[in-house]
């Protein structure tokens, strides 16, 4: 009798387990991590050892963030020095690309010549699909010769699919933080100014528009932003420096 888990049970249980990975990691460094050695210890086939790295492009040059061993880094730094090869191919066109056997790839002959010489033999590259301009690919090295079957390709692509969604949500969840510390400054500089702009109506007995006409005029004759000058109006009026907003934590 076949105990083994249904497909559709199969993918409930990795989309969980992806889900876990951005509940439990504590930040995008990390869940990359857990994420490489993830695909490696799902993915491998039967009786055989697999190495995974996540690839993400960041202002269009590929940079590895995480691998699944220390030395399958290699692999994909060997890879970048050549400038072409499965795993750029894939977040390039958006499609899986497969080397059954490196000695017998023409594609990327220098690539392949230089990763026969680590004793990786197959290369498979999956491509996450993330948002905009962003791409990244899952690259899984084997050290056996026609390391992927037909089934592993096709799971490593459900795989992919999943990884992505969870990709993109661990990106977004990564990109808040420093919104927050965006919103954060805009917000004391908006306070610096309307401060400045209130010790400057009561300094002069002039109205708000006026104030703020006397802080623009002082900010383009010394050349400073105009958060500088409030603040060094603030500065020179209050006897305690520091300026708080009601987004300090």
């Amino acid at each position: 009798m076949n105990t083994s888990p249904a497909p559709a049970e199969l993918q409930d249980g990795v989309i969980s387990q992806l889900q876990d990975l951005v509940l439990e990691t504590s930040d995008a460094e990390e869940f990359f991590q857990e994420l490489a050695a993830f695909s490696a210890a799902l993915l491998a086939p039967p009786a055989s050892e697999i190495f995974c790295n996540v690839t993400i492009e960041r202002r269009k040059k590929p940079v590895t963030v995480a691998s699944s061993t220390p030395w399958a880094h290699a692999m994909d730094e060997l890879q970048y020095r050549f400038g072409d090869g499965p795993c750029l191919a894939a977040m390039r066109t958006g499609s899986t690309m497969h080397v059954p056997d490196v000695s017998q790839e023409h594609r990327w002959p220098e690539y392949t010549r230089a990763v026969a010489t680590k004793y990786i033999r197959s290369i498979l590259s999956v491509p996450l699909r993330l948002e905009g301009e962003s791409a990244a690919s899952l690259n899984i090295y084997s050290t056996r010769a026609h390391g992927f079957t037909g089934e592993d390709i096709t799971r490593a692509e459900l795989f992919g699919e999943q990884s992505a969604k969870t990709l993109r949500l661990e990106l977004r969840l990564a990109r808040l933080p420093d919104a927050k510390n965006n919103l954060a400054a805009a917000m004391k500089s908006r306070t610096a100014i309307d401060v400045a702009v209130g010790i400057i109506m009561a300094q002069n007995r002039c109205s708000q528009d006026a104030a703020m006409k006397i802080l623009r005029s002082a900010s383009n004759a010394r050349n400073l932003k105009l958060r500088d000058v409030a603040a060094t109006v603030v500065e020179s009026a209050t006897p305690t420096p520091g300026l708080r907003t009601h987004f300090d934590e």
